[in-house]
């Protein structure tokens, strides 16, 4: 298995563990998922995904997004087709 689906499977347990419904559990994971999403994820992405994570974990009902699958998606689907499309020009 390769390290990008290695980064999928644990986004994807990230996500889970942000929608458990444990109350003011809130309180410590959304700080923690977005400094996550950080080491995760580098640059101006990363950081602007962290502060996303953040601010999603932290409000009540957000919590079903599945902001480190979406990054994942981002990274390595979406900003994939980009880097090909630049190449090819």
């Amino acid at each position: 298995m390769t390290k990008k689906y290695k980064k999928l499977i644990l986004s994807i347990v990230l996500d889970i563990i942000g929608i458990i419904p444990i109350p003011f559990i809130d309180v410590i994971w959304a700080p923690l998922s977005g400094y996550i999403m950080t080491k995760m994820y580098k640059g101006k992405q990363g950081k602007m995904a962290a502060i996303f994570s953040f601010i999603e974990e932290a409000l009540p009902f957000l919590d079903v997004i599945p902001t480190f699958t979406i990054m994942w998606f981002y990274s390595y689907v979406i900003n994939k087709e980009e880097v090909k499309e630049i190449i090819s020009s």
